[in-house]
Parts: structure tokens; sequence; C-alpha cells
């Protein structure tokens, strides 16, 4: 790899729990490379398939990752065991909800705006 900067091997975990990986990235890798690779290799028999990288958010360690990162920037500097397999979280825009462009919330985010709710009343 350049720069002799050991690969890093990735998989990830898609909303249903099963798994695209893992396969091994140089660390200058972007983000929106990763979500490509996402992207090319999602199964076909999902119910919900991403269009584009912006459909797409990965989570390592409980960050939202963002496009212009490389992964090795995206690391976790503490609690990764050198040499295991990383576990990234896949996420997807759901689908429009309605032709008027308004998208439905994530139910996480539905979740809280309602204990929100319920915590001003």
């Amino acid at each position: 790899m350049a720069g002799g900067k050991e690969p890093i091997e990735v998989k990830f975990r898609l909303f249903d729990g099963t798994d695209i990986g893992p396969s091994k990235y140089d660390p200058s890798t972007t983000v929106a490379a990763l979500k490509e690779f996402v992207l090319a290799r999602w199964p076909q028999d999902k119910e919900i398939v991403p269009k584009t990288v912006n459909d797409v958010k990965l989570i390592n360690a409980g960050r939202i990752l963002e496009n212009s990162k490389t992964l090795a920037e995206s690391r976790v500097p503490v609690g990764e065991v050198p040499g295991s397999v990383i576990t990234m979280h896949v996420v997807v825009r759901p689908p429009q909800s309605n032709k008027s462009g308004n998208a439905l919330f994530p139910l996480a985010c539905s979740i809280y705006h309602a204990n929100l709710f319920d915590t001003l009343t």
C-alpha cells in the first residue's frame, strides 16, 4: 500500500443485519469511495435500495462519517484491535413519502421527537 501503511479491513453492516465484505482498503480511501463500494455491492433483493452516495450514511463507533474524510481519519484511536475487522453501520435515507418532496423521518428521529413532545406536555 502507498506510504507503507497497512490496509484496513472493513465490513459494512446493513439495516437488516446482513454484511457486505469484509474487504481491505488503503487508509487513504475516502468515505465517499467506501459508499460507492457499498452501492456497487448492495444486494438487489433488499426492499430498500439506495440510488446515490447521498442516500447512504456510514457510522463508525457512533460517529457519522464525512464523505471528504479518509478511512485513516475516520478510525477510532482507542478501542480497535490492530489487524481486526472494522464494522461500519450503513444507514439508508428512506424513500420519499409523497409527491410534495417531504421525506419520512427515520424511526429513531420519530421516537426522539415523540419523547421530546411528551416531555414538553
